[in-house]
């Protein structure tokens, strides 16, 4: 069953936000991952204003986004985002095909 993570990211410093969204996308492929959604325009159209940034992966199993979140090189490159940034990284099971 496919897995995702739902990202919402308060950006502060995207000059070192930068260094951290240069390394993810190979990090993701090696994993089976692929992006859904990656900071373009999002707007809530209930609820609060959001003025943040969207990212959302699919991952073909929740063992692979373990997997990818758990990578050294992923432990690495998110010290930039921790750095750069405050958000919420929340994973959700697909539905059954």
């Amino acid at each position: 069953m496919k897995a995702y993570v739902v990202a919402t990211v308060h950006v502060a410093d995207p000059e070192t936000y930068k260094k951290y969204a240069d390394r993810t996308p190979a990090i993701v492929a090696r994993h089976g991952g692929k992006f859904l959604a990656r900071g373009g325009d999002a707007r809530a159209i209930e609820g609060e204003a959001f003025n943040d940034r969207m990212v959302i992966i699919e991952f073909p199993s929740q063992q692979a986004l373990q997997a990818w979140y758990d990578d050294p090189d992923y432990q690495e490159a998110k010290v930039f985002r921790h750095a750069a940034s405050e958000g919420r990284f929340i994973t959700v099971a697909g539905v059954a095909d």
